[in-house]
């Protein structure tokens, strides 16, 4: 039984469930788009599938870039103890926990319509590829990105049956948001990252990094306030962008030192940012 549990604990350590600041930076995003999608009604069912969906595959996903980086994490301080790095379970195990969280994923969408599937598909696949655009992309936080916020095409197919541009333009202001907190996180390991060739946008971005940062907070407030104005939200929905722009300003007080502790609180902290643009937007529907 000691040998049973002790695995599952390494296992839970391998996707993470030990550190949920991944899962709610997935989910912010996702439940914004399906509360706009659904103009402020989803079905209670969508939001449970897409919580718990979300989850799985943050969860495959961390699996899935730790067999790809184990070679890499031995020589970072921070990953050099993580459960597959460090030896204490298997690729082969990594990668069968990365398919069945996967497959679980899948199943829960099956009663969806049929976009949506076709969306779920593409967007395993851009996530597994995901850690190998570290190899060579000079910012790869762009494409994960791309991965962290594919549940909002999603959640659009999920409740209209067709991705509308406003779907696409909330996945573009996505994309700059993770640019933005994952060049954060990516500042805590330059040094180690410059050592061994891994392309971070904290290393392409050099020292020009805060005023990137900065840069792709704004132009993901700027998208979000203009696409959630279009649809009509108004006070509370301007409310918790302000509450964000603050965040923002207090995540560059935390940075501009580039103290790699600082930069991490930074980091961490954009729960707090998601978490206020989603309050605002449910909050104006339920009391514009």
């Amino acid at each position: 039984m000691n040998a049973i549990l002790t695995r599952l604990h390494w296992y839970l350590k391998l996707v993470r469930l030990d550190k949920p600041i991944g899962i709610v930076l997935l989910l912010w995003p996702t439940l914004s788009a399906l509360w706009i999608a659904s103009h402020g009604v989803p079905d209670w069912k969508l939001g449970v599938i897409f919580c718990l969906g979300t989850t799985l595959m943050r969860s495959a996903g961390c699996a899935v870039n730790d067999y790809a980086d184990r070679e890499f994490d031995r020589h970072v301080k921070r990953t050099a103890e993580r459960p597959l790095t460090s030896g204490k379970i298997s690729g082969k195990e990594a990668l069968l926990i990365a398919l069945l969280l996967s497959a679980i994923s899948f199943l829960l969408i099956w009663p969806l319509n049929t976009l949506t599937k076709q969306l779920s598909v593409l967007a395993v696949m851009i996530a597994a590829s995901y850690p190998y655009f570290k190899r060579f992309f000079p910012i790869p936080q762009a494409y994960l990105g791309i991965a962290y916020g594919f549940g909002i095409p999603m959640a659009f197919a999920a409740v209209q049956n067709h991705v509308p541009l406003i779907a696409w333009g909330l996945l573009l202001a996505n994309i700059f948001w993770t640019v933005a907190y994952d060049t954060e996180y990516a500042m805590v390991d330059r040094d180690d990252d410059l050592k061994i060739g891994i392309k971070t946008s904290a290393i392409t971005f050099g020292r020009f990094d805060v005023a990137a940062i900065m840069i792709c907070y704004a132009t993901s407030f700027a998208l979000i306030t203009l696409i959630g104005w279009q649809q009509g939200l108004r006070f509370w929905f301007l409310a918790g962008m302000g509450v964000a722009v603050l965040c923002a300003l207090y995540h560059y007080r935390l940075i501009r030192e580039r103290d790699r502790m600082r930069c991490f609180a930074a980091f961490r902290h954009n729960n707090w940012l998601g978490a206020a643009i989603f309050a605002g937007v449910a909050l104006d529907y339920v009391l514009h």
